[in-house]
């Protein structure tokens, strides 16, 4: 589950020294374009592939952000962030995880910062065009500035006309490749006020793990 959350940290770019301008403005268009929705749900493709071990996983998910708030659905856990507690429910352990610190999980980028592109941590340059069934797919290459992280590299594909993210391709030292495709990018959706709210009599039978 962290994995995946992580995934969604490679949404983002670094501010600094040499990057590509044209990158960069790019860049800058789509988060200005996603900080202009009142809200955005995404339905998206997760595979995580590695020809060496002979492992590969395929699933799906979903996410609603609003401003820092989320609500993440996938291998059949959810996490919900209400802008201070992060809610880790597992219903197959019966068990929800409840965290104020998230620290960590900012430093890792959650979710509802998918969107964001000003953190530190990466290098960015144009990359390839693609044609995927008649839409233009402008790819930046992302690189880690730290030579420790695990990350070879990141290409994030951008949707040249509508400027929303179509999928983020993450190739790792390691061999392992991890591909997210967005497919379903709504805005502007009229959600449930109680959505990123955690109903603690909906989990009666859970044990709750409080870490702090």
């Amino acid at each position: 589950m962290k994995k995946i959350t992580v995934i969604f940290t490679l949404f983002i770019y670094a501010i600094s020294f040499g990057q590509d301008t044209k990158a960069k403005a790019l860049l800058d268009e789509v988060s200005q374009k996603a900080k202009s929705y009142e809200n955005i749900s995404l339905d998206f493709k997760y595979v995580l592939d590695n020809s060496a071990e002979n492992i590969k996983q395929e699933t799906r998910g979903d996410v609603v952000m609003q401003g820092d708030k989320y609500r993440l659905n996938i291998l059949g856990a959810t996490r919900i962030f209400d802008g201070k507690t992060l809610y880790s429910i597992s219903p197959d352990d019966e068990e929800v995880t409840i965290s104020s610190d998230v620290s960590n999980e900012d430093s890792n980028i959650t979710p509802s910062k998918m969107l964001s592109f000003y953190e530190d941590g990466y290098s960015y340059k144009m990359d390839i065009i693609q044609d995927v069934k008649g839409r233009k797919i402008q790819y930046v290459k992302l690189t880690p500035i730290d030579s420790n992280s695990e990350i070879k590299n990141v290409l994030l594909g951008i949707d040249a006309q509508t400027k929303h993210i179509y999928n983020l391709i993450e190739v790792g030292k390691n061999g392992t490749k991890t591909t997210l495709t967005v497919n379903s990018f709504k805005t502007n959706e009229p959600i449930s006020k109680s959505l990123f709210t955690f109903d603690k009599n909906k989990y009666k039978d859970y044990y709750i793990n409080k870490l702090d």
